[in-house]
């Protein structure tokens, strides 16, 4: 349950900890605003991957599908930091497909929760095998972690890569050697 009024407490309590002025003209409105993004940025933590994965298309082709470059913006559940990249997912379907936008759609159902990058391509993977039976799935995610670019190590443009296969791309090491081809990260 989202409580915006407790989200705008605590910005003020930060805004007044870092020592600032809260009744300054350009914090007034600071608190409503930072609850709004965090409403926005956060709205996946209410939803159900299945309720974009539940309408299929009877398919007879079992060949793979891809959908490459998905961009997303996830917030990171350790520092509050926002890491942000594209993640590629590739099925094997089992007698159904899903619209390509699902696809993306159920990406972003992840990516808009508090999250780390292994537990979110994990989940993607997990969500297209339960929910379209898939014989197969492998998800790659390439992502900037703002905590890492830019405080701490401070080195930008370093990239975390996850990987997450499930069914026929684990029995089938070439299978999913020609696809890790396929999707290979820029």
């Amino acid at each position: 349950m989202f409580d915006k009024k407790k989200i705008e407490q605590a910005i003020t309590l930060l805004l007044e900890g870092i020592g600032e002025d809260v009744t300054r003209e350009g914090l007034v409105d600071t608190p409503n605003r930072v609850a709004r993004m965090y409403e926005e940025l956060l709205s996946g933590m209410n939803q159900d991957p299945r309720e974009h994965l539940a309408r299929t298309f009877s398919c007879d082709n079992s060949d793979v599908v891809i959908e490459k470059d998905i961009t997303f913006y996830s917030t990171c559940e350790h520092h509050l930091m926002p890491f942000y990249g594209k993640a590629h997912i590739a099925y094997i379907p089992n007698g159904k497909v899903v619209g390509i936008s699902k696809l993306a759609r159920t990406v972003e159902v992840y990516a808009r929760r508090l999250q780390i990058q292994e537990q979110m391509t994990n989940q993607i993977a997990d969500a297209l095998m339960e929910y379209l039976d898939a014989k197969g799935v492998l998800v790659l995610v390439e992502a900037e972690h703002m905590c890492m670019s830019a405080r701490g190590i401070k080195k930008p443009g370093s990239k975390t890569i996850t990987i997450a296969s499930r069914g026929e791309f684990n029995a089938d090491k070439e299978l999913k050697r020609e696809i890790m081809g396929v999707l290979q990260c820029k």
